[in-house]
């Protein structure tokens, strides 16, 4: 790209860019965006610029002195702060000439999102919570009055207890509204190896169905996104897949580089067709097709795995496949 394309770049991007001298303190270019974002004149954007920066440049003669002395942590910053109403995140870059390059994102658009999720995440608790104390209570009650039952019905007792027991669980670890908050959140360092991932989800569903393949591809060895969140989200299409398949069809697990970009995982199975009707409501919470009258379920799961992944930025989406069968596919906006 040459120095015209860059130009380009930075008179018609949304993100703003700018350039300031550390010695003085004063902004040395400041990109178009800052007008149309704040509707600041063209001929004002330096000024009006760097009166919202002084507050921010308190801290930069310390870091400075600190990357004197060879603290290489300090030399680039993200912040996030709040300007004309508005929540911004701030990238900046000490380089080498004694300037400070970076960058102002609007990101308010994100946390609206991040307050829906937690607006989210506080309901589904609630909805799983509810039902599941009232089954714990009866199913302990059961067990200390079990008396005279035979050796079948005490086991299927203690079996429903520990599914009780496990989903109260999942609950804790994956619906309390601090955790799906922060899953697809950027300065969360972490990742996925989408083959393991993979492979992990069908270990953890062999026991159910033994008959799961797991089809790597060219999928990229690591790539940036919430393991837990990602996990929860394959074992719901797992659990779908083996409740709403019969026993002899097949599972085929995917993931690979996406045709249009970023990378995809799908899961797909044999089993009967979603009605043309239902493809729509797959996903609306609590919705239940035709299929699942006599599958037993609370219409959460796809709602749940959907919110997740697009927290991350990306899509789920589920279809019909031609011959038989069906194949849900997350896709994630990840650079492979």
């Amino acid at each position: 790209m040459n120095g015209a394309d860059y130009q380009l770049l930075l008179e018609h991007g949304t993100d703003i860019h700018w350039m300031l001298d550390c010695d003085s303190g004063r902004l040395l270019y400041v990109s178009p965006a800052a007008a149309r974002r704040f509707g600041w004149a063209a001929e004002a954007v330096l000024a009006q610029a760097q009166a919202l920066a002084e507050p921010l440049l308190a801290d930069l003669p310390a870091r400075l002195e600190r990357l004197r002395q060879g603290d290489e942590t300090r030399r680039t910053v993200l912040r996030e702060v709040e300007l004309e109403g508005a929540a911004f995140e701030i990238e900046s870059t000490v380089v080498p000439d004694g300037r400070l390059v970076g960058v102002v994102r609007d990101i308010t658009a994100r946390r609206e999102l991040e307050r829906q999720q937690k607006k989210f995440a506080s309901m589904l608790s609630h909805e799983f919570r509810a039902p599941l104390a009232t089954i714990d209570g009866a199913i302990q009650r059961l067990v200390m009055t079990d008396r005279g039952h035979d050796e079948g019905t005490t086991k299927r007792y203690h079996k429903i207890q520990g599914a009780v027991d496990r989903l109260l669980a999942m609950v804790d670890e994956y619906l309390s509204p601090e955790r799906l908050a922060a899953i697809g959140r950027r300065p969360r360092e972490n990742g996925i190896a989408p083959a393991a991932l993979l492979e992990a989800a069908a270990a953890h569903a062999r026991p159910r169905r033994p008959a799961i393949r797991v089809e790597a591809g060219n999928a990229p060895a690591w790539v940036r996104a919430d393991p837990e969140g990602m996990r929860m989200c394959l074992d719901v299409l797992l659990d779908n897949a083996i409740k709403y398949t019969p026993p002899d069809s097949p599972i085929v697990l995917q993931t690979g580089k996406a045709a249009e970009g970023g990378i995809e995982f799908t899961v797909a199975d044999g089993g009967p067709a979603i009605p043309d009707a239902e493809l729509a409501r797959v996903f609306d919470k609590g919705y239940r097709g035709s299929a699942a009258a006599a599958v037993p379920g609370s219409g959460i799961g796809l709602y749940m795995a959907k919110a997740v992944i697009e927290v991350h930025g990306g899509t789920l989406g589920v279809q019909n496949l031609p011959e038989s069968g069906k194949k849900f596919r997350i896709w994630l906006p990840v650079t492979v």
